[in-house]
């Protein structure tokens, strides 16, 4: 996607639709992670303010993890990314593909 390209913008649209920099990323350190945190970082991602590996390196992620968020946020939007609700989310997408 992006991260072959050697321009990356200074900041990107973040889900609530407030400009999204790195300064305004969750920091490196976070453990808890909210909805609107895992959307940032989707969001930046997206925007190609950072790459997928930067991210799994800066907050110690797994390429699986976060894959998951993007799936969960390309599904269902930020309401895909509460824990609470993967299963019902899930069997919701489920069923749309089988009709």
């Amino acid at each position: 996607m992006l991260e072959n390209q050697k321009f990356r913008p200074h900041q990107v649209i973040g889900p609530l639709g407030e400009p999204l920099t790195l300064d305004k990323l969750p920091p490196a350190s976070t453990t808890r992670w909210v909805v609107r945190r895992k959307a940032e970082v989707v969001a930046a991602v997206a925007g190609g303010l950072l790459t997928v590996d930067e991210v799994c390196q800066r907050y110690g992620l797994s390429l699986e993890e976060f894959a998951s968020w993007q799936r969960a946020v390309d599904r269902s939007g930020m309401p895909g990314l509460r824990v609470t609700r993967i299963q019902h989310y899930r069997s919701v997408y489920e069923r749309q593909q089988r009709y």
